[in-house]
């Protein structure tokens, strides 16, 4: 017969959180965000944690070498996606571990045989401002020069003029040898004025690049996600069908944690790539699982040694699961299943594994509820995806700026390994195609997030997450509630039509 939960499926918004005593020592400035990402003893500390509780989805559309960059600066972890083939997968890791905290591997190079036109362009296209120059154009070649937008004029220079026609040469740059250690870096950037110091090898090769930008964001995040050898972290996405082949792939490639990507993570096929994982490669690398919305399939994939378990079905906005299929739940009923499970298997085993909300996060005070909730981190798919460093195109409707999105179940992605109906193709879409307003850069709209994270912890009496997770008190949103948060009003815009 059929079972019928006794419940209501209830969503994130659904929810308000009811402030508690703040005491003089519950500061903004005293609130840690870290948040374990794989699983550890109950009462030690876990091997891989993160400063911020923020990856991004394993998404096309979001997960690029360069967001992972950036969010690995901020204190948060990046996966790249796996609908990829594994070759091209493994390069993209092996572009963001090449990063060392502060020396960036440069991906903005030419030729000095290259047009002015063609520079012009590649910067144009990059959002930056400057070119290294290297002899065969590769982030490795014989350093010959820097090119930068203020070097030349498309109005006043010959487009089809050579980049070495207009590049400082090398012999007039300050450059340093690949001996020189951050702080002295950092050191030669503000003695000389300069935004970029190229670090060169005895042989002549471009080893690296500091940038002050990213002394400035260090100085201001200061907590990144970091390995022993000071390489930046990055997440990557695994499938079900071609794991033997891509695990140790990805593990070569660096990476520092892997996620099985699947729309239903309670199978029989997840537990054997999980098995794989710890038997042939023992367990080098922790591999994550998911997603599930109850509290079986937690347990069945912490059993089958998942480092971490996502929560969350058809609560993305770009997901369509629910209305194709009608299998889903609530993101805060799920969440509210899966943390008691989680709590019970840490009491039972003595190994407490961190849950990933992922999905059903419209608004960042969403993104509270949710650590408020239990969950030890977030998975964001939309949120990165407005920002410059993601992978997709910015396009420009009815005069506003968008960001083009689409779903790892549309038919653009084409994700059949992650939704598993077919061989070759989809039969049908769980994902749709679309855009989302753009929102800049990823740097200050993190900042922003975080901010509001703290400010609302502060107003619950916690300056941890654990503390957050034990203490927190919300209630649920009534029909009422919605409608008088959602009164409207006319701003002060200058404009005749009222804001929104």
């Amino acid at each position: 017969m059929v079972q019928i939960l006794p419940e209501v499926s209830r969503t994130l918004n659904e929810y308000l959180l009811v402030p508690n005593l703040t005491t003089e020592d519950c500061v903004p400035d005293n609130v840690d965000l870290s948040a374990p990402i794989v699983r550890h003893p109950v009462g030690e500390i876990s091997p891989l944690r993160i400063a911020v509780p923020l990856v991004s989805a394993i998404m096309m559309a979001v997960s690029s070498p360069r967001l992972a960059i950036a969010l690995a600066q901020t204190g948060g972890l990046g996966f790249i996606h796996q609908n990829q083939d594994v070759a091209a997968q493994a390069k993209q890791v092996g572009a963001v571990k090449r990063h060392k905290a502060g020396f960036r591997h440069s991906d903005i190079n030419i030729k000095p045989s290259a047009t002015l036109g063609e520079v012009s362009r590649l910067l144009r296209a990059a959002e930056r401002d400057i070119a290294v120059v290297t002899e065969d154009g590769t982030g490795t070649g014989r350093f010959v020069g820097l090119i930068a937008t203020t070097d030349f004029h498309p109005q006043r220079h010959d487009l089809n003029g050579t980049v070495e026609s207009r590049m400082r040469p090398a012999h007039q740059l300050v450059t340093a040898p690949t001996t020189i250690s951050l702080s002295d870096a950092n050191t030669m950037l503000w003695d000389h004025r300069l935004d970029l110091l190229p670090v060169v090898t005895a042989e002549g090769h471009l080893a690296s690049i500091v940038l002050r930008r990213d002394y400035e964001l260090h100085k201001q995040f200061r907590n990144e996600s970091i390995d022993d050898d000071k390489r930046f972290r990055v997440g990557a996405g695994i499938n079900t069908r071609d794991y033997r082949d891509r695990i140790p792939a990805l593990v070569e490639a660096g990476a520092d944690v892997l996620c099985i990507d699947s729309s239903d993570g309670y199978s029989v096929w997840q537990q054997r790539t999980l098995a794989y994982a710890a038997q042939e490669l023992g367990g080098v690398v922790p591999v994550g699982a998911g997603n599930v919305v109850d509290g079986r399939a937690f347990r069945y994939l912490a059993d089958a040694g998942a480092a971490f378990v996502k929560v969350g079905i058809g609560g993305g906005s770009i997901c369509i699961t629910r209305d194709q299929k009608g299998i889903g739940r609530g993101q805060a009923s799920a969440l509210i299943d899966v943390v008691a499970e989680r709590d019970r298997y840490a009491q039972e085993t003595g190994v407490y594994v961190p849950i990933c909300c992922d999905g059903g996060l419209l608004a960042d005070y969403h993104m509270a509820v949710a650590l408020a909730l239990g969950a030890d981190f977030i998975m964001l798919g939309r949120y990165f995806a407005r920002f410059d460093e993601s992978p997709s195109n910015l396009v420009n409707l009815d005069g506003q700026m968008f960001k083009e999105y689409w779903g790892e179940g549309s038919q653009r992605a084409r994700n059949v390994t992650r939704y598993d109906q077919a061989e070759t193709e989809l039969a049908f879409e769980e994902g749709v195609d679309g855009y989302v307003p753009y929102a800049g850069s990823l740097y200050p709209n993190i900042a922003r997030t975080t901010a509001k994270l703290r400010a609302t912890m502060v107003s619950c009496g916690a300056t941890t997450l654990p503390a957050f997770h034990r203490d927190a008190v919300l209630v649920q949103v009534s029909q009422q509630s919605y409608q008088q948060n959602g009164a409207e009003v006319r701003l002060r815009t200058g404009e005749r039509d009222s804001g929104r």
